[in-house]
């Protein structure tokens, strides 16, 4: 995801320039060391005419970005700074007070917080989007907190334009994973687009047999396979994998979810998980089964604050201080410690299909789930844990010997009970590190709830 911010700075006509202009740079190379792309236009000062806004504007406006940042380093009477952030008031915006520096023993300051003190208010009045930030004399300046508002803010406008795919709805005639089009499309922008499964279908008559061949050849010199697969097991697998990955380029989806259960399991008579391992070892795409509309756009957000690969886990049992979560069909490989293990394995009356077994990496956690509120908007639940092996467990019903699922266990801070008086759902994303702060921001930025 590309994150782009426009960047501007303001100090008074009085204060020497050098002062200004060297600090407001200072804060640009920051944020590009971030990774964060600038559109840099030379400070401004409050000269009678209005001469130094103008050009600022000009100069802004010839660029597309995402984002504001108004770098606040002296002070600055609010009209000049009005002047200019007025003309790009439908973006986010970032008001960055800087702070002073010492001369040996002898601390300097221009007033920087004069400056961004007096406008905090008046932009929140006029309905400014803005995130504002002070950096603290005697402390090293906020950068990582002001990038990370701007990752936020980028996520969210490259979320308002991805369309997520999906086949079928509503497994299961489950109630979880319902959306509400209308409430998404206004708060997020993102959009769900539906197909049917014959359309997987029909494409699969044009996969050739030696594409087929070269994708089953894959898995059988990458993976390790417990047992030995019954004929066609891995061509059904490497089939449906490529005829899913020319519908996600044909509709340019980037998210995909499916009806799993009462879809491709009742109709094509075979379990999809070897497919769905192997279609994201060939395409770059995040995905949830089983129709789950908000945790598909859970994870495709993840996936644009953070660059990680997320996946989905769901809850087997709780402890007083834990969750068992595990997956009973695939993983990602980049969520797999080591090789990506698979076993030929039918469940119930499905057919044979190959189940991911593979060992999941451990570390810090940060589970997230998007879902509907009472008040009649969006909320994002979080959670920050530890994620460990898990013991020795299985899920009755598989054919014998059961498989070890993929799993861990994830222990909480806190007792379960306060995380199961806000669960939203039986599919939680994951994805590896504590990128609460990520989430926070893009909450912020886009009005949906926040809860821990």
């Amino acid at each position: 995801m590309q994150i782009r911010a426009g960047f501007v700075g303001f100090g008074e006509v009085n204060t020497p320039r050098e002062f200004i202009d060297g600090r407001c740079q200072f804060a640009a190379d920051a944020l590009k060391k971030e990774g964060i792309e600038i559109f840099y236009t030379a400070p401004v000062s409050d000269d009678p005419a209005g001469e130094q806004a103008e050009r600022a504007v000009k100069e802004l406006k010839q660029y597309e970005f995402d984002a504001l940042v108004v770098c606040i380093a002296g002070w600055i009477p609010s009209w000049a700074v009005l002047r200019v952030i007025e003309n790009f008031k439908h973006l986010p915006m970032l008001l960055w007070g800087q702070s002073g520096w010492y001369e040996g023993k002898h601390f300097v300051t221009t007033a920087d917080q004069a400056g961004s003190t007096a406008l905090r208010a008046p932009m929140a009045a006029m309905g400014y989007n803005f995130k504002y930030l002070v950096n603290f004399k005697d402390s090293q300046p906020r950068i990582a907190e002001a990038a990370d508002y701007l990752r936020a803010v980028s996520a969210a406008a490259a979320l308002r334009k991805e369309r997520i795919g999906m086949t079928g709805y509503r497994d299961m005639r489950l109630y979880g994973t319902c959306y509400n089009a209308q409430l998404l499309k206004n708060l997020l922008g993102v959009e769900i687009e539906h197909c049917d499964l014959m359309e997987v279908q029909e494409l699969s008559q044009s996969v050739s047999e030696a594409d087929i061949k070269a994708a089953a050849d894959k898995i059988r010199n990458e993976w390790d396979i417990q047992g030995t697969p019954q004929s066609g097991t891995l061509e059904n697998a490497a089939k449906l994998a490529l005829s899913l990955k020319a519908l996600l380029d044909e509709r340019k989806w980037n998210a995909f979810s499916f009806c799993d259960v009462d879809g491709i399991k009742k109709l094509l008579k075979f379990a999809p998980a070897g497919a769905m391992a192997l279609l994201h070892e060939i395409a770059d795409v995040v995905t949830v089964p089983e129709n789950d509309s908000y945790g598909t756009v859970t994870a495709l957000l993840m996936k644009l604050l953070t660059g990680k690969q997320p996946g989905y886990l769901e809850f087997y049992e709780f402890t007083e201080t834990s969750a068992l979560m595990g997956v009973p069909d695939y993983v990602p490989g980049k969520l797999v410690e080591g090789k990506i293990t698979v076993s030929p394995k039918a469940f119930g009356s499905f057919g044979e299909g190959l189940l991911n077994i593979s060992k999941l990496k451990t570390g810090t956690v940060t589970l997230a789930r998007l879902t509907e509120d009472e008040f009649g908007g969006l909320t994002m639940h979080v959670s920050l844990g530890e994620a460990v092996a898990p013991p020795d467990w299985e899920e009755a019903g598989w054919t014998p010997p059961a498989p070890h699922l993929p799993s861990l266990e994830v222990k909480f801070n806190y007792p379960a009970d306060e995380f199961l008086a806000e669960v939203a759902g039986q599919h939680y994303i994951i994805v590896h590190g504590d990128v609460r702060n990520l989430l926070v921001e893009f909450c912020n930025v886009t009005g949906v709830g926040y809860r821990e």
